[in-house]
């Protein structure tokens, strides 16, 4: 027993003594730990691109809407004015409150403040300050409208039309080259965005203020059931496009009233009551315009180059043979509801002003005619 006691103590000093002599190296270890080069944060550049599309089409959106609400109040003249107000709207309810703009929230970002993160990775993001958040609102939404304004004025008074040593020339050709200046510039931070995906605008990068994940472990799973219905209805439309002038809907629309309503009913409603010398083609094409008077629409009904249908009755030779090649051979007589299957010339036997009785017809007209 006394020996195993021995040999315990032996191993425990052992171990003791060599913790001991580490302590002193581990300590340097963790001091270096600070110099070491935390990993990038590595922020999706399309995420941060979409959510700035999301934006622009909102305030499209909303433009569009707001701008027709105020189309009889001369909303040309005061449109600065109407998107500052519409941009401020957005700004105090998005970056202002909750630090992300609406399209941001959607992607799952969000601003913080990158001037107060030494290490990128950190677990915890420092929101906006509130110079930030108003410097933003100063120089997105005042600086826009300014600008607007300011541009309307030169362009309505031709500023840039004046001689050289004018100082309203001075200051156009000062403002074409802020203008110059910020959009190269604007280029320039694209194309660093682009290579390490930090800021996606100037004004961005000049705040400090970057866009990173809201919720970090959650995971990017695209869902392809909106584009999959959008596909569907897109090919279901096109499809009803292709098919819908090679239905008859007149001819439709007749089959469907003769195997519907009785044949009583059909039949009740004919034009029997018209003089054989009108046209019941002619004479309802009349009535249903109704913009002339019953003695008007009865002398213009009248029946022009007379064929006879299979049931016995006239109408003009235009009217019948439109309606066979419109109805497809399955056009109801309008007198007495039977279906016309076939027209031919009809005889008349009259006077002329001379006095010579016409028994005759030429042995050459037309003959009969099936549809």
């Amino acid at each position: 027993m006394a020996a195993e006691t021995n040999i315990g103590n032996m191993s425990k000093n052992f171990w003791s003594n060599e913790w001991l002599k580490a302590q002193t190296k581990l300590g340097e270890i963790r001091q270096s730990l600070a110099t070491f080069p935390s990993p990038p944060l590595r922020i999706m550049r399309v995420s941060q691109l979409d959510a700035d599309s999301l934006d622009n089409e909102l305030f499209g959106l909303l433009k569009e809407q707001l701008l027709t609400a105020f189309g009889l109040f001369s909303a040309k003249t005061f449109e600065p004015e109407l998107l500052a107000l519409l941009q401020l709207v957005l700004y105090r309810f998005s970056i202002y409150e909750s630090g992300a703009t609406y399209g941001a929230q959607l992607q799952n970002l969000k601003y913080r403040n990158e001037k107060r993160h030494v290490v990128q990775s950190t677990s915890a993001d420092d929101p906006l300050s509130k110079f930030q958040r108003i410097s933003y609102g100063a120089m997105t939404i005042g600086g826009q409208y300014v600008w607007m304004r300011l541009n309307r004025l030169m362009t309505a008074q031709g500023w840039g039309e004046f001689a050289e040593n004018d100082i309203r020339r001075v200051f156009w050709k000062f403002m074409q080259k802020i203008e110059n200046i910020y959009r190269t510039l604007s280029l320039a931070n694209f194309l660093i965005f682009l290579y390490d995906g930090k800021y996606r605008s100037l004004i961005d990068r000049i705040l400090f203020m970057r866009l990173v994940y809201a919720r970090r472990t959650t995971n990017r799973q695209v869902s392809f059931e909106f584009l999959n219905r959008q596909l569907v209805w897109h090919a279901f439309t096109e499809f009803l496009l292709f098919l819908m002038p090679l239905i008859n809907l007149r001819k439709l629309k007749n089959i469907m009233k003769r195997m519907l309503l009785p044949t009583s009913y059909t039949k009740s409603n004919t034009l029997n009551f018209l003089p054989a010398q009108i046209c019941a083609i002619c004479y309802e094409n009349q009535t249903s315009s109704s913009s002339s008077s019953s003695h008007s629409s009865a002398n213009a009904s009248k029946l022009n180059n007379p064929y006879e249908t299979n049931c016995g009755h006239k109408y003009c030779y235009y009217c019948i043979k439109s309606k066979l090649i419109l109805e497809d051979g399955t056009w109801q007589c309008l007198r007495c509801g039977e279906e016309v299957k076939s027209i031919q010339r009809a005889i008349e036997i009259g006077n002329y002003d001379d006095g010579f009785n016409a028994n005759h017809v030429d042995d050459n007209a037309e003959g009969s005619e099936n549809k």
